[in-house]
């Protein structure tokens, strides 16, 4: 019976340890400045949340313009973060991290991708696939990495 317990507690441990949690960034201790990540997707635009409306996710303090939004992204945080951890795309297919701009975002294939500033939004949209693939192959090891 021990024995079995110890497996058990084993086969967990090791389970939880192979969960990947994202450092998100937020220099101001919550993600994408206090941005609703519902919003983006509901209403295609940058909109601040409120604080009334604070949910803490993945070690990170979200916010949201509403109850129902909050409770969105609650139900299915995945879909509404940011790829790499909120940091800049761009950035980030060139192998480092880099800070964000809330309004200067894209969508893909249902993925909400954060850009440093509206300049280099526009430098990401002209190969947005090929940045895309070359961020995930560099986020394996950058996600690990502090600032």
């Amino acid at each position: 019976m021990k024995n079995l317990f110890a497996i058990v507690l084993f086969a967990l441990s090791c389970s939880y340890s192979f969960a990947q949690k994202v450092d998100y960034f937020n220099p101001d201790g919550v993600a994408i400045s206090g941005v609703d990540p519902v919003a983006y997707f509901t209403e295609s635009a940058a909109m601040q949340g409120e604080k009334q409306f604070s949910y803490s996710w993945q070690g990170t303090a979200w916010r949201f313009k509403n109850q129902a939004n909050m409770d969105l992204f609650k139900a299915n945080p995945e879909k509404y973060a940011p790829q790499f951890g909120g940091y800049c795309a761009y950035g980030v297919s060139q192998n480092h991290k880099s800070s964000t701009e809330p309004e200067a975002f894209t969508f893909l294939d249902g993925k909400l991708y954060l850009n440093y500033n509206l300049k280099i939004k526009e430098l990401w949209i002209k190969e947005t696939k090929g940045y895309i693939e070359k961020a995930k192959t560099n986020w394996n090891v950058l996600k690990d990495r502090k600032n």
